[in-house]
């Protein structure tokens, strides 16, 4: 069974699935205005479940992207993803 923590994470992994797939997408059918809403709705979609994921378990970094530019080595803090967590 999975904890809150991590379906919340694959939330996040499924959104950005779909993120890629529609880039892909849209990179041979650039004028499809349906597929260029529904990126943008995705994006939002990632953003607001980062930001519940980051209320509740601190920094989500997956990606450099994810980086927080005033504090980039604070991903150091928490636990290492072979470490565990004590919100199981």
């Amino acid at each position: 069974m999975l904890t809150a923590k991590e379906e919340l994470y694959n939330k996040i992994s499924a959104t950005d699935f779909a993120i890629y797939d529609l880039v892909l997408f849209l990179d041979s059918h650039p004028q499809n205005v349906k597929a260029t809403e529904l990126l943008s709705a995705y994006r939002k979609q990632r953003e607001s479940l980062i930001n519940d994921y980051e209320q509740k378990y601190g920094d989500y970094i997956t990606h450099v992207k994810d980086v927080k530019a005033d504090n980039p080595w604070s991903w150091i803090d928490g636990p290492w993803p072979w470490e565990g967590t004590s919100d199981k």
